[in-house]
């Protein structure tokens, strides 16, 4: 599943996230500390690590759980990781594959969230690769992109300003994809139903049936 989540956080809140990380400069150190061995030779960029950086990914953790369309899609567990990420012009990081464990937990969604206006850099784009061919993101602030972590991709060269996001690691209750896909699909149906003001013997049957796959399905 790729998924495009709009407004994840206000304008308002992006403004003082990025605004608390420009006074941090220093605590931005060079990334490639947290890739594995095979994502290492090909990553360039910077990572923060200091109090803002914390309360940055605080605050993006909150808003992203209190998010229907997130919760729906990823089924989150618990958070693996979160890393607020700096580009700056010549930065780039190559194709890989995300570590399917961190720290000894299971690594099951990628998400993506811009802080940067796409207009303030040049390049930079997300690329998430796949048999049908690449699919470019650059997406506005406060917006996220949420993929499988099985998905090859590659942020696209820099050349100039600068690219600010936070991306993350999810563990999901349901490991496999083709079941989140089917959860998520049922969700969808419930609230065309909720919308339409259906029955409530239809609404019962559809949950019923959701509930029953999420007990099936879900690693609690």
């Amino acid at each position: 599943m790729l998924i495009q989540i709009a407004d994840v956080l206000t304008p308002d809140v992006v403004a003082a996230l990025r605004e608390s990380l420009a006074g941090e400069a220093a605590g931005f150190s060079p990334g490639k500390a947290t890739a594995g061995w095979a994502a290492r030779d090909v990553k360039n960029n910077e990572q923060a690590s200091g109090p803002a950086a914390q309360a940055a990914i605080e605050q993006v953790k909150a808003a992203i759980l209190g998010n229907a369309l997130f919760q729906s899609a990823a089924r989150p567990k618990t958070f693996v990781k979160l890393l607020v990420s700096r580009y700056k012009p010549g930065m780039a990081y190559g194709t890989h594959v995300d570590d399917a464990l961190m720290g000894g937990v299971r690594t099951d969604m990628s998400f993506t969230l811009f802080l940067a206006e796409p207009e303030s850099y040049e390049g930079g784009a997300l690329v998430i690769e796949s048999p049908d061919g690449e699919s470019d993101f650059k997406l506005l602030p406060g917006h996220l992109v949420l993929y499988q972590t099985t998905s090859l991709h590659h942020v696209a060269e820099v050349t100039k300003g600068e690219r600010l996001a936070i991306v993350g690691w999810v563990r999901s209750f349901i490991r496999s994809p083709e079941q989140r896909e089917v959860l998520f699909e049922m969700d969808q149906v419930i609230a065309k139903l909720r919308e339409a003001q259906a029955p409530r013997e239809d609404m019962n049957h559809a949950l019923k049936v959701r509930n029953s796959l999420l007990r099936m399905w879900a690693e609690d």
